[in-house]
């Protein structure tokens, strides 16, 4: 008998497929900071079972863009200085210590085309894509580690990121993101470590000073 007998393999599940639309609704804004995610009304509303809702948020709680407060259930986060400050500290972290790193041939590539695909985003106007594309970005300098932990890390990063992009994306311009990350390609392409670690400290504290600007309003 196989130790992998009795094994299956199983495509998503439909807790999972909740959870994603779920996800992209609080990043279109359908559900604001602060919002009940009320499982009763969910499961009768779309017809599935309430265990099922239940598991979908639990989901998103993994991925940061859900809470459980006393009394109130689950919730779409609420973002506060202290939160954004911990998020991006350690983005920050992360990507200084890969842009310090030479890139092989295939990994400037990737980094490229990833910045030639907002710069598309952008001409288009799809703000969505332009979010994307801004995470693959990333993702790709991250790639710079090799290290798969490290690459698993970010990634579980990006859902939250995700939220705090789409809520910059309605303060900057297409053309500013762009700008943003064809400074950091530019050092990268000419090797100056010294520069890309700057550059990447400015498109974060600017970022991060964004968004608590936006929290004060």
């Amino acid at each position: 008998m196989s130790a992998l007998d009795g094994l299956e393999v199983r495509r998503t599940t439909t807790a999972q497929q909740l959870a994603d639309g779920l996800s992209e609704r609080i990043m279109a804004g359908a559900f604001g900071p602060g919002d009940r995610l009320r499982e009763s009304a969910i499961a009768a509303e779309l017809g599935v079972a309430r265990n099922t809702i239940r598991e979908a948020v639990r989901i998103l709680e993994l991925t940061g863009l859900v809470r459980y407060e006393v009394n109130r259930g689950a919730v779409v986060i609420a973002p506060t200085p202290e939160k954004i400050e911990a998020l991006y500290t350690a983005r920050e972290r992360l990507e200084t210590a890969a842009v310090i790193r030479t890139p092989r041939p295939e990994q400037l590539e990737a980094i490229t085309r990833a910045f030639d695909e907002i710069a598309e985003a952008a001409a288009e106007g799809d703000t969505g894509r332009i979010v994307d594309r801004d995470l693959a970005f990333h993702q790709a300098i991250v790639a710079l580690l090799d290290s798969t932990r490290l690459d698993e890390f970010f990634t579980a990063m990006t859902k939250e990121l995700r939220f705090y992009l789409t809520v910059l994306s309605k303060s900057e311009t297409p053309e500013e993101v762009v700008a943003q990350h064809r400074v950091i390609l530019d050092a990268i392409r000419l090797g100056d470590h010294d520069r890309a670690v700057a550059e990447i400290r400015a498109h974060i504290d600017v970022s991060v000073e964004q968004l608590k600007q936006l929290l004060r309003r």
